[in-house]
């Protein structure tokens, strides 16, 4: 039995506690929210199923599970430099993490002072940490990197990721802008984006021992040619639909890597694509693509296992036993 507390309790948190409490052998044991609307209240009524009886505490100092738990599940911010502090903070309880945060998901060419700090940590604690997802943690690094198994030599890997926003919940529309005007777009740029593509980028490297000497991403807005309706409103002809980011890495002048993603409402072809040009070179592609909050909740949870079995320190996807579905414990 893995015995769990959950920090975080947003969206995708309180989707992760549903998760969390249908598998066999895994058990939550505590939750943490600072939110003044939510302390108090059971994790399980907040997540929409039975009374666990698990009141929700405002910080992990004042959860009474921290001396039984096992793992702590975060889902709280994308920014590992906002982050550091919390994780250093359950890594002093003895508790392995395992985080959506997407800078964690390899933070070591990006946030390398930080990385080797929650390292160090993790390591004198004697847990493991990491960081994963759908994207980044999945579909655009680590899948592409296994895939290259097959391979006798590889010159250039693509990954592509086209997804409707319409199923998504109200704060990923949020993130990538979807019913801004160009204007608003604009001065909001700075916080509108998908976080963790650089970070995919370099872990493909990482995995195909490939030296990046150089990792470029831009942003563009992509904007609607009809009204759209979408369960949050109605996004206007001529206003931001979502965003198309790029991230290219290199060796010299060369791109050998090349990560597109694209994420807007009003999208009829999501698909998840992974070209491997080598020997041989094929094309691996997902029709209709793989909706990111099941999925990202889903390897959370089946991580779980592959974390508690990881020797001390942070890791990224390549380091741990390659997490699977599990039935039961």
């Amino acid at each position: 039995m893995i015995k769990v507390i959950q920090l975080g309790l947003g969206p995708i948190g309180q989707r992760l506690a549903r998760y969390l409490v249908e598998r066999d052998g895994i058990q939550i044991v505590g939750g943490v929210d600072p939110d003044p609307k939510k302390v108090g209240k059971d994790v399980g009524i907040l997540a929409g199923f039975e009374d666990l009886g698990i009141p929700i505490s405002p910080t992990l100092e004042e959860c009474s599970a921290t001396d039984s738990a096992d793992v702590a599940v975060i889902s709280t911010v994308s920014s590992l430099q906002k982050m550091e502090s919390q994780i250093k903070e359950v890594v002093d309880y003895g508790l392995d993490i395992v985080s959506t945060c997407e800078e964690l998901s390899h933070p070591w060419q990006t946030q390398p002072r930080i990385a080797q700090s929650i390292d160090e940590h993790c390591k004198q604690k004697e847990v493991a940490c990491i960081g994963t997802g759908v994207n980044p943690g999945f579909l655009m690094d680590y899948l592409p990197s296994v895939l290259t198994s097959v391979c006798r030599e590889v010159s250039q890997v693509k990954v592509e990721r086209v997804q409707d926003a319409r199923p998504r919940r109200k704060p990923f529309r949020d993130k990538i802008g979807a019913g801004l005007t160009k204007s608003e777009f604009e001065a909001k740029r700075d916080k509108i984006r998908h976080v963790g593509l650089t970070e995919s980028v370099y872990l493909i490297g990482d995995a195909m021992n490939w030296e990046l000497n150089n990792v470029r991403e831009k942003m563009m807005p992509i904007l609607t040619e009809t009204h759209i309706k979408t369960e949050s409103g109605t996004v206007a002809k001529g206003d931001v639909a979502g965003v198309r980011q790029i991230a290219r890495g290199y060796q010299g002048d060369e791109e050998v890597i090349t990560l597109i993603f694209e994420a807007a409402v009003g999208i009829e072809d999501s698909h998840d694509s992974i070209q491997i040009t080598g020997t041989p070179s094929f094309t691996s592609n997902i029709a209709g693509g793989i909706n990111g909050d099941i999925a990202t909740s889903a390897i959370i949870v089946n991580a779980l296992q592959s974390i508690t079995q990881a020797a001390p320190g942070l890791k990224t996807m390549l380091d741990i036993h390659a997490p699977a579905y599990f039935s039961n414990l």
